[in-house]
């Protein structure tokens, strides 16, 4: 058969909606790994207000149905046969998710027929995070543990080529920890350090079932991740072949994430690599970040993220049937 059409024909598109953002990924799958197409993020925040509501508001719908009204558009234009959508953190949390279920069938259904979101569990995030960071990495590197810090959740993950051996879904992300810790700005010290106290309980929990001190590698992936990479390395602007698969020492990280926890949002705005949709909530992404560093360097021994451009976007396009 010609190579074109076995390309076509295993055509597929992935779509991450978390609590910050909505991910599209459209690509094709030559020999068990993605050519991309097309991939693209939009901030959103269909999780505003989650955690202390426990509801959808109206305006984050209806942000989130214009980004995934654009998305089918691009749907439709790459002629994608087969399409799988996961929710994660925010919707898992949401009395009213029954209208973002809708939502999602009336918009993706017309492309796809029977597209839906399927909303996954904690585990079943963190697995899908690994199985998408760990492609393009060294077997001889592993164990890695993988974390995915998200806007609601944070997924801990050791594996190594063979899968995953443990997984926790912590519930501390940077729009989380943000809405419930951090108030002023820039936050108070009394306010970080409750958060670092929320932080540190979580990840208690996790650090229970994740055996981190097996780990050779951490790898980080999402914005917060990419984003403090991308400071430690000063760039002017963001540059994701760059980032990919780069190394950051924890002395550098560390650093860029004191100087993120005590700045305005005003300053946040004004660096380069700085996507706008993150200014207000990277500070607590920084904090988690910062314990994560703590409790990896000291029970692994590591001292450097290795960072990672590809995550829980490409395990949903690969988990497709």
């Amino acid at each position: 058969m010609d190579v074109s059409l076995q390309v076509a024909e295993d055509r597929v598109a992935a779509i991450d909606c978390g609590t910050n953002s909505i991910r599209l990924l459209i690509a094709d799958r030559v020999g068990g790994r993605l050519l991309d197409l097309h991939r693209e993020m939009r901030i959103v925040r269909l999780g505003e207000g989650v955690d202390a509501t426990g509801r959808f508001g109206t305006d984050a719908l209806a942000r989130t149905e214009a980004a995934l009204v654009d998305f089918a558009w691009l749907l439709r234009g790459h002629a994608v046969p087969k399409l799988r959508m996961v929710a994660t953190s925010a919707t898992r949390d949401a009395a009213n998710r029954d209208e973002f279920f809708a939502m999602t069938a009336a918009v993706l259904g017309a492309v796809v027929p029977g597209s839906i979101a399927d909303v996954i569990t904690g585990s079943q995030e963190a697995e899908l995070s690994f199985s998408g960071a760990v492609g393009d990495l060294d077997p001889a590197a592993a164990p890695f543990v993988v974390v995915d810090l998200g806007g609601g959740s944070t997924e801990v993950v050791l594996g190594d080529s063979r899968g995953v051996q443990a997984g926790f879904s912590a519930d501390i992300g940077c729009v989380r920890m943000t809405e419930r810790c951090l108030h002023s700005d820039p936050p108070t010290a009394a306010e970080v350090a409750t958060a670092r106290e929320v932080v540190r309980e979580r990840l208690a929990e996790a650090l229970r079932v994740v055996p981190v001190e097996q780990a050779r590698t951490w790898v980080g992936v999402a914005g917060t991740f990419t984003t403090i990479a991308a400071l430690a390395r000063g760039m002017t602007t963001y540059d994701s072949d760059a980032i990919h698969l780069s190394r950051v020492r924890f002395i550098d990280m560390l650093a860029v994430c004191d100087e993120l926890i005590g700045m305005t949002r005003a300053q946040r705005a004004a660096l380069g690599p700085m996507h706008q949709g993150r200014v207000d909530v990277i500070g607590g992404g920084a904090i988690v970040v910062q314990e994560l560093a703590a409790v990896i360097g000291g029970r692994a021994g590591i001292d450097e993220l290795l960072v990672s451009e590809h995550d829980i976007l490409d395990g949903i396009a690969l988990s497709i049937p």
